[in-house]
């Protein structure tokens, strides 16, 4: 007997049902772990963001309205839960959890709030409206593109971009 799909499996858990649940969550298990190993390399233990992720897919998939979403909504929220512990120095939290080898995670919070502090004020103010927008005031896209008075996908694009532009910054 084949294995049930994402499609299958995803209206019956939204309608409540425990083994679709069960199946839908262990056939997003690896993607989510694969999505946590690229997005939180330096800065979050992956096998809780999985944990988490897993938790937060849980709680919330009878919100979602498609399918076809799905893959890019599980994206989102591994990518927010590995953002979590650098949102948190600039708010001053103490750090969380860092590898220990990585040669930045020797250093002071303060610091390590201070260079973020940096890298953001270093992006071109298109990028660094849509990264505080998302990231700080934690709108939604639609809401950002609103804001911005852009497309969505022209929304997502800055913001990829802003991030991509901060890692840039933080790794040099």
């Amino acid at each position: 007997m084949p294995l049930p799909t994402l499609a299958q499996l995803l209206p019956a858990a939204r309608n409540g049902d425990a083994r679709a649940m069960e199946q839908l969550l262990a056939l997003a298990r690896p993607d989510i772990r694969r999505y946590a190993l690229r997005h939180c390399a330096a800065t979050t233990a992956t096998d809780d963001v999985v944990q988490e992720a897993l938790i937060i897919v849980y709680r919330r998939v009878g919100a979602l309205r498609e399918v076809a979403a799905f893959g890019g909504w599980v994206v989102r929220i591994v990518q927010r839960l590995c953002m979590r512990p650098v949102l948190g120095w600039l708010q001053g939290e103490p750090l969380a959890q860092v590898e220990d080898n990585l040669a930045w995670s020797h250093r002071p919070d303060h610091e390590l709030r201070h260079d973020l502090a940096l890298a953001i004020d270093s992006l071109p103010p298109i990028y660094r409206d849509a990264l505080l927008m998302r990231d700080f005031e934690e709108l939604t896209i639609e809401e950002m593109a609103e804001r911005l008075g852009t497309t969505r996908e022209a929304a997502k694009s800055r913001l990829h971009r802003a991030r991509s532009l901060v890692r840039e910054y933080l790794v040099r």
